[in-house]
Order: structure tokens, then sequence, then C-alpha cells
């Protein structure tokens, strides 16, 4: 359920999903429409804290060290407790970062606020007390 929620906020943001959508915890973005590439995208998205992998798409015309999409998972999204909810939120960091992914300062702030979504969603929270 959270990668197709995933999927669907991406999607609604101008992103095309390979295949139309996703019948597992993976999706794969094409990202020619945003006229990035895949290695672009995952260097900006590295910075920001969020962790994707570039990701050849079907009759990729880019070689694969550059790639023209990202992999996206969500199970360590859903390890932490995030719910469909929390996937838009996902989309819109994901989003802001691909999209200001030249201005360091502004990458920085997103990974702040990457940050503080995933300490509303802590692992093992029984160990923090």
């Amino acid at each position: 359920a959270n990668a197709r929620a995933l999927a669907a906020a991406l999607s609604a943001r101008g992103y095309r999903i390979v295949s139309g959508g996703t019948d597992n915890h993976l999706l794969l973005v094409d990202l020619t429409p945003k006229g990035l590439t895949g290695k672009e995208a995952q260097e900006a998205l590295d910075q920001a804290k969020i962790t994707v992998n570039k990701n050849a798409i079907p009759f990729d015309p880019l070689p694969p060290g550059k790639a023209s999409g990202i992999r996206l998972g969500t199970p360590a999204l859903t390890t932490r407790g995030m719910r469909e909810a929390e996937m838009d939120e996902v989309a819109s960091l994901i989003d802001e970062a691909l999209a200001r992914r030249q201005d360091p300062p502004a990458l920085l702030a997103v990974a702040r606020k990457v940050g503080e979504l995933v300490e509303r969603f802590p692992l093992y929270p029984e160990l923090r007390k």
C-alpha cells in the first residue's frame, strides 16, 4: 500500500512511474520528463539524506552509469511505521530536492526535513528509554 501511495503521489507531481504503478514494494521512476538523469537525481537525493538508486528504464537511451530513472523502495519507511499518509510527504521531499538539486542550502533544508520526519518514526523506540 505504501509503494502504491508513493507512486501516486509522485505521479501527481509530474513523475512518470514505469508500468504505471507497482504491485510490490518497489517503483521505477522515469526522470526523462523532468530533464534529469538517474545519476543526477541519486546524487541530489543523497545530499538530502534520501537513498535511491539510479536505474535504467526500458529502452533507456542513456548508459547504465547515468540512467534515465531511479528505483525507490518502501520497506525502510514501512519498518519505521510510516503509512500511506506519510508517502505524500516523502514524495514532496523528493520533488523539492530534485527541483532544487543545484542549490546546496536548499538540499540541506530538505535533509533537515527528512531528519524531522524520521524522528517522528524512530527505529526501536524502546531502546531510547
